[in-house]
C-alpha cells in the first residue's frame, strides 16, 4: 500500500512541476495563443486526473517491474506510458482543434509529456527501490 501512495504522490508532484513549468514559464506564450483554453483553470479536475493516473500508473509499474526496480526499467516504463498518454494531446488535439501552429504544438506537447513520464518512471524506480 505504501508504494501506491508514494507512487501516486510522486506522479502528482512530477506532473505539477513539469506541466506548470511548461504552461506558465517556458511555454507561456505558446499556450497564450491557444484560443480554446479557459481563462480560469478548474484545478480540482486537473488534480483528480493526476490522482487517478498516479494510482493506475503506480499499480502498473509494480506489475511491470516484478520487484526489480532499476532505472532502466523506470525509463522504459516512462517511454511506454508516454506513448499511451502523450499521443492524444500531441497528435489528436491538433487534428480536432485549431491550434496556432501544428508543428509547434506537436513539439511542445510531445517533448513535455516525454519528460514528464520518463522522469516519473526513473524517480519511481528509485523510490520503490528504497521502499523495498
Amino acid at each position: 500500500m505504501k508504494k501506491y501512495i508514494f507512487g501516486t504522490l510522486l506522479f502528482i508532484i512530477v506532473t505539477f512541476i513539469v506541466q506548470s513549468t511548461s504552461h506558465f514559464v517556458i511555454n507561456a506564450e505558446h499556450y497564450a495563443l491557444v484560443s480554446f483554453t479557459r481563462k480560469e483553470v478548474i484545478f480540482p479536475l486537473g488534480f483528480l486526473t493526476m490522482l487517478l493516473q498516479g494510482i493506475v500508473l503506480s499499480f502498473f509499474f509494480i506489475l511491470y517491474c516484478k520487484n526489480e526496480y532499476i532505472i532502466k526499467k523506470g525509463l522504459f516504463f516512462g517511454l511506454l506510458m508516454s506513448a499511451l498518454f502523450v499521443s492524444y494531446p500531441t497528435f489528436t488535439e491538433p487534428a480536432k482543434y485549431l491550434v496556432p501552429n501544428i508543428g509547434s504544438w506537436i513539439l511542445v506537447e510531445g517533448l513535455v509529456g516525454l519528460i514528464q513520464f520518463c522522469l516519473f518512471g526513473v524517480l519511481l524506480s528509485l523510490t520503490y527501490k528504497k521502499l523495498k
